[in-house]
Formats: structure tokens, C-alpha cells, sequence
């Protein structure tokens, strides 16, 4: 006899056909970039008009779902509680829709620099500089993960307690963060970092106390990232270069994790949607 909950295929074929369509988004995004700034328009024009396609999509959702009504013959108490929520979700796409269309991104900047990126990766690697050549460039700063992590703990408003958090060590994922922070942001990143937690406090508490260890969405086995300490630097790092964040985490770690926590952190940083 199966011991599978009732449901649990729906809800995985559920989250597939998303992750499908988030996948299929993220390309889409990624050309429309390259085809504006084919034709000369700069970054921030460019963010502004795939704002504005991305809010008018949540727009249409905010439609949809308002024009929806309870199934035929149901009781009066039935109704006034689907109309009920229907008028809580409708309004929670409206503000969506209010924040996708005025929130700066620079998602158009960091795409450029994920182009480059890509380019420089597949042209043949140049000879080294010879040892005494005066005009080699100097080494990269290196980030110690550990001061990094050792930062982060300092936030207790963004981080569970060490006892709740569901991996006590999340090694991997502040590893991949940290190869999402370009050489010349290296220097006095750990500042970027502590500057940043404490402009973000509210949106980290909020965070922290709705998906967070012990919260009804994490008793479902989702949002597994929030409350860690690396966590800091994943956020971080999806308002700083989101494509490139994403491109590194693509090739090291589950992507469901990362396209958990852009749902949470918000529609400013959302890659997956």
C-alpha cells in the first residue's frame, strides 16, 4: 500500500510546470535585454520597459483571479469566504504589480555583465603576463568565507538561531554566493555586505518571521535557505547581479533553492517568475 499523501504528485507536477515556465521567462528576459541594448537603449530604459511588461502580466493575473467566482451551487458561507480570498489575493497582485512597475532593478546591467561574462568564457585564455611585466594586472582581492559568515552572523534580526537552521553548515551556498561577487567589488565587501542588512532590516525581519524556521510555509519542507547566515550574501547578491548569481548557482547547486528564496525576497530580484 503507498504511503504518498494525497496530492503530493499534483503539487510536484504543479511546481514542474512553474519551475517550466520560470525557466522559459528567464530566456525570454535574457534576449529581450540583448535586443534592446542591440538598438542602442540604454540600461535603465530597458529596465523600465521589462518592468512594465512584467507588471502588466501580473495586472492581467489581478484580472483573472478577480473575475473568478465559486463553483455553482455552493452554500452562501462557501462563497463569502472564496470571494473573501480572492479579494486578499487580488490585492496582493495589485501590489505586486504597483512594486514590479516603480522598483528600479538594474537587471538590464547585470545581464551586460553576464553577456561578458559568457564571452570571456568561451574565448581562448589569453597567455599569462610574464612575471616582470609592469602593466600585469595585480591578483583579485580573495574573500574569506569566513569573515563573510562571520559578518552575517552578526544580524540576529535576518538569522535563526544555530539550533533551528536547517543545514548548520550552508558552506556550499555562501561558496557559490561569494563566486557571484566581482573582482573589483572585493574590497571592503564585507562592509557592502553589513551596509546593505541593515538598509534591508524590515524586509529581512519580515522575511525571517513569515517563511522562516518554525513558520507554516517552512513546515512544508520549502524555503529551506531562509534563516541562514549565507542567506545574507545570496540576497545581497540578487540585487547586486542577479544573472550572474543565477548562472554560478545553475552549475553547482538545486535550483529550486535559489527560485525559493527570489519568491520570498520579492519582485524586485525575481528571476524565476
Amino acid at each position: 500500500m503507498s504511503t504518498e499523501q494525497p496530492g503530493v504528485d499534483a503539487y510536484g507536477q504543479e511546481l514542474a510546470g512553474i519551475s517550466h515556465h520560470q525557466s522559459k521567462a528567464i530566456d525570454a528576459r535574457f534576449m529581450v535585454f540583448q535586443a534592446l541594448a542591440a538598438v542602442g537603449i540604454g540600461h535603465e530604459q530597458a529596465d523600465d520597459i521589462v518592468a512594465q511588461l512584467e507588471a502588466g502580466a501580473v495586472a492581467g493575473a489581478h484580472t483573472w483571479i478577480s473575475e473568478s467566482s465559486a463553483p455553482h451551487g455552493s452554500e452562501e458561507r462557501f462563497e463569502d469566504g472564496w470571494h473573501a480570498g480572492v479579494r486578499d489575493v487580488a490585492s496582493q497582485l495589485l501590489r505586486i504589480a504597483d512594486t514590479t512597475a516603480t522598483t528600479g532593478r538594474g537587471l538590464a546591467a547585470s545581464n551586460a555583465m553576464l553577456v561578458a561574462h559568457l564571452s570571456q568564457s568561451a574565448s581562448p585564455a589569453p597567455q599569462a603576463a610574464p612575471a616582470e611585466d609592469p602593466d600585469a594586472a595585480a591578483p583579485a582581492v580573495a574573500l574569506d568565507a569566513k569573515d563573510v559568515l562571520a559578518a552575517a552572523e552578526r544580524f540576529p534580526w535576518a538569522v535563526a538561531a544555530p539550533g533551528v537552521r536547517h543545514w548548520p553548515d550552508g558552506g556550499d551556498f555562501l561558496d557559490v554566493a561569494l563566486s557571484a561577487v566581482r573582482p573589483e567589488e572585493r574590497a571592503g565587501y564585507i562592509e557592502r555586505l553589513e551596509a546593505f542588512v541593515e538598509q534591508h532590516r524590515a524586509r529581512l525581519e519580515a522575511m525571517l518571521r513569515t517563511h522562516g524556521p518554525g513558520s507554516k510555509p517552512a513546515s512544508h519542507g520549502r524555503y529551506a535557505l531562509i534563516g541562514q547566515p549565507e542567506t545574507l550574501v545570496i540576497v545581497e547578491r540578487m540585487e547586486s547581479a542577479p544573472f550572474l548569481l543565477r548562472a554560478q548557482w545553475e552549475e553547482e547547486l538545486e535550483i529550486v533553492f535559489l527560485d525559493d528564496l527570489e519568491f520570498v525576497w520579492g519582485p524586485r530580484t525575481r528571476l524565476s517568475r
